[in-house]
């Protein structure tokens, strides 16, 4: 009997699947909303997706000259594998306080938070487009751990700090289509694909920048995906971005304060007219989780989902900074204290 049992849990863990969908401006799970019949503040959160940029999750260095940059303080040196290992085990704790989605990125962010020049080499994707096995296994990991925990994986795939190492345009597009016939190989449909991260920004490749991203946008949503792209901090989308996009992600970096998100959100609204999709900010680096009135709150209050961007700033250290590498994935700083806290309250967990 007992072996029955233990062949039962594993029936059941192997076949955990999580879908993600939309209907409108709101995202289902498993054909529910999600945060199904939530108000806070007389605010409807069903059907936002609350998220945090955890793009770190997969990282390396290939470069021999930068990988000593990111060891971690208890052992002097970089390790990929335990990177992934414990951003793994961390995650059944930001479900519990209500997290349901985070971003990754096969070609990663500034491991600073913020960088002028990246002679790092941290991508997932060889010059001619092909992609690297080690970087997809530390993915598929990742991935499949948010399939159990029915949680939603906002893909990433190119990084404008590292598209130069992608030799041309043919090569973009290669990768593109790999990385979607990956996804659909795996089966998962818990998987968003952002082509880009702030495709107004600076990109090598002219198909990755505004003008002409939309034209991966289609590939990928051809195959059967969900996809969309970023733009930078208070940049609205683009009318073609928008036409042809299934959700728009913006980023509230240079968005000082409330007031000047909720004026950021009306453009934006603006600019999609009659496109009811979803808007999500997954990524923003202001704070004050401790006041009434911060940008988090104010995209809740417009039915905005929004994304925390937790990066390492002078003076602080292991503990502070998601984005920062090497990163401790748990719930370590006041700060992440202080967002975890607030989502909690918001989503109803803290009620559970």
């Amino acid at each position: 009997m007992r072996l029955l049992a233990l062949l039962f849990a594993f029936a059941v863990v192997s076949q955990a699947e999580t879908v993600v969908t939309i209907r409108g401006e709101d995202f289902h799970l498993n054909g529910k909303p999600t945060y199904a019949g939530r108000e806070w503040q007389g605010h409807r959160i069903e059907g936002l997706l609350m998220n945090s940029r955890m793009v770190q999750g997969i990282f390396d260095d290939q470069n021999e000259a930068t990988v000593k940059n990111w060891a971690y303080p208890d052992t002097g040196k970089w390790d990929a594998q335990r990177n992934t290992r414990e951003f793994i085990a961390a995650m059944p704790e930001w479900k519990a306080h209500g997290l349901l989605a985070f971003t990754l990125n096969l070609q990663g962010g500034s491991p600073y938070g913020y960088s002028k020049d990246q002679p790092w080499q941290n991508t997932a994707i060889s010059a001619d487009g092909t992609l690297q096995p080690d970087y997809l296994a530390r993915a598929e990991q990742i991935i499949t751990k948010a399939d159990e925990l029915g949680m939603v994986v906002i893909l990433g795939v190119f990084y404008f700090g590292q598209d130069q190492r992608v030799k041309d345009e043919q090569a973009v597009i290669a990768a593109v289509d790999a990385v979607t016939s990956w996804i659909i190989a795996k089966k998962w449909r818990h998987v968003l694909v952002e082509v880009n991260n702030e495709a107004n920004v600076k990109y090598d490749h002219a198909i990755l920048k505004p003008d002409r991203v939309h034209e991966l946008i289609q590939r990928v949503k051809a195959a059967g995906l969900l996809a969309g792209t970023s733009f930078g901090g208070g940049g609205v989308p683009t009318a073609k971005v928008i036409e042809h996009s299934d959700f728009l992600l913006i980023h509230g970096n240079g968005v000082k304060g409330p007031d000047a998100m909720r004026r950021f959100i009306a453009k934006v609204k603006q600019a999609r007219g009659d496109r009811q999709i979803p808007i999500v900010v997954n990524e923003d680096d202001h704070f004050d989780f401790d006041q009434p009135d911060n940008n988090f709150t104010a995209a809740v209050k417009e039915h905005v989902s929004w994304g925390f961007f937790d990066f390492r700033m002078k003076g602080e250290g292991f503990d502070d900074g998601y984005q920062s590498v090497p990163v401790n994935w748990g719930i370590s700083s006041q700060r992440k204290k202080g967002f975890f806290g607030l989502l909690k309250q918001i989503t109803g967990e803290a009620e559970r």
